[in-house]
């Protein structure tokens, strides 16, 4: 059934705030730094609407009947983009939060996107991979006759328990209902490069989360406010999650920026190492027996919650939302919490952080990595030609053009390691990481000048808030809607 986004409520009998209250609670502080029309300012924090299905696939000789959810935030741009996650526990609020937060997210990045998210109730694990692929596709079937699937109007993407073969095969489901429609493999994004995906796209979210904190730690004062100087080099990082994101930005920061990861957080224990953990080994150790237990290069904690609140420079939750809330919130001992996960830090967990003076780098920027390739990736794929197609090899005899002169003027031959490196035209996965980094700096920028300009805005995700929000009012105003 398709129905206008439900209102926020708190858990029934907890007393706790749900994901999408705290969502709206941190847009309204927002907006009360800003002089939006309150129609306006209604318009762009409602849900436009929210479709859930229940479907039956056979299973094993049985019928199970499955249950999911697409959830619209925003139509302002076209499509709606937002992941798909797999989760046993997903309920339609927290869909509703992350279609609003992909809203903001694209918005603040300057991905002409509006906000989607989608989600199924089901655990992968407890099926097989032929399993997998029925429900999906029927999923996708699902999805697509209700409106909720296309490269126009609404385009999904890997989350939390999706990746690259979910969605080659929501894209083959795709063309299978719409053989007509050439512009088929743009109807998903995240999916395998021999399939039409884009390379750098698995890796966005982490690479995205270490172009961030470089970013950061170019500015001075930022770093100075937060109890910190110089740059990431020698920094004690705290990772919580070993997923995609977690991985992928432990891995770059670690081996690329000399951080130290001195933990790292799952679910079913951690590990820590004051001398710094070798990612790249503890993840294929986990891959191999399904947990860091037994890891020879730390030490094993079967309680990995408590770690959250160690002493060190930078906490980065990249696991699910919620991670950090007013119970624990009192004890973080981090300056920095870059949140590489949706809404990690709930609403009333970041009004203690703020006051305690702990810098938080909001999930609505540093976790933009994975919205941006997939903006590449989806223009991929509407223009039908590879990134650097046209003028990779231009690059090269340019290049080589510029060394050859080089000579002739100083009458002396360069190296083969110089005329190789100023003759290297620039490939796609060199193009995206170019337009991926340069949109982290960008969007960093505008969120510390909002900041920095507004004395209302004391932190950065209200900056961050406020500049999507005022790009979306705009965007409202020039169609004539307000």
């Amino acid at each position: 059934m398709t129905s206008p986004c439900t209102d926020p409520e708190t858990h029934e009998g907890t007393g706790a705030v749900s994901f999408r209250q705290s969502v709206d609670q941190m847009v309204d502080r927002a907006l009360a730094t800003m002089e939006l029309d309150p129609g306006t300012a209604a318009a762009i924090k409602s849900c436009h609407s929210v479709l859930q299905i229940r479907f039956p696939v056979r299973i094993n000789g049985h019928t199970e009947i499955f249950t999911g959810w697409r959830a619209v935030h925003s139509t302002h741009r076209l499509p709606a983009k937002g992941g798909i996650r797999y989760a046993h526990a997903v309920d339609q609020d927290e869909v509703e939060a992350l279609a609003a937060l992909m809203t903001y997210k694209c918005a603040l990045v300057d991905v002409p996107f509006g906000g989607s998210k989608g989600a199924l109730q089901i655990d992968p694990r407890d099926y097989s991979r032929d399993e997998m692929q029925a429900i999906t596709r029927r999923f996708a079937v699902e999805l697509a006759r209700k409106q909720f699937f296309s490269p126009a109007t609404n385009v999904p993407a890997p989350d939390m328990g999706t990746g690259q073969r979910e969605m080659a095969w929501m894209a083959d489901t795709y063309k299978n209902l719409f053989p007509e429609d050439i512009n088929y493999l743009a109807s998903v994004t995240g999916k395998p490069v021999q399939h039409g995906g884009i390379q750098g796209r698995v890796e966005a979210t982490g690479r995205g989360v270490q172009y961030g904190l470089r970013e950061f730690f170019r500015h001075d004062r930022a770093v100075a406010d937060a109890g910190l100087s110089g740059d990431l080099d020698g920094k004690r990082i705290v990772i919580q999650g070993l997923g995609n994101v977690g991985y992928h930005a432990a891995k770059f920061l670690s081996e690329e920026d000399g951080v130290r990861i001195v933990a790292v957080i799952e679910y079913n224990g951690a590990i820590t190492n004051p001398d710094g953990i070798a990612i790249e080994d503890l993840y294929r150790h986990k891959v191999d027996s399904h947990s860091v237990e037994g890891f020879a290069g730390g030490e094993f904690h079967p309680d990995g919650a408590p770690l959250l609140e160690m002493d060190c420079d930078v906490l980065i939750p990249a696991a699910a939302e919620a991670q950090i809330t007013h119970d624990n919130a009192p004890r973080i001992q981090a300056k920095v919490i870059a949140e590489a996960a949706n809404g990690p830090v709930t609403f009333a967990a970041d009004q203690i952080l703020r006051d305690r003076g702990v810098t938080i780098i909001p999930d609505l920027y540093l976790n933009a990595g994975g919205v941006v390739v997939s903006y590449f990736e989806w223009v991929r794929n509407i223009s039908h030609i590879r990134f650097g197609r046209l003028q990779r090899r231009l690059d090269e005899r340019r290049g080589d053009e510029y060394a050859n002169a080089l000579e002739e003027l100083t009458g002396k031959r360069v190296s083969e390691q110089f005329r190789s490196g100023i003759g290297r035209g620039a490939g796609e996965l060199d193009l995206v990481r170019s337009g991926l980094d340069d949109t982290m700096r960008e969007a960093f920028s505008e969120m510390l000048a909002h900041h920095d300009s507004h004395e209302k805005v004391d932190d950065l995700r209200t900056a961050a808030f406020a500049v999507a929000i005022e790009k979306i009012a705009l965007s409202y105003i020039d169609v004539g809607l307000f």
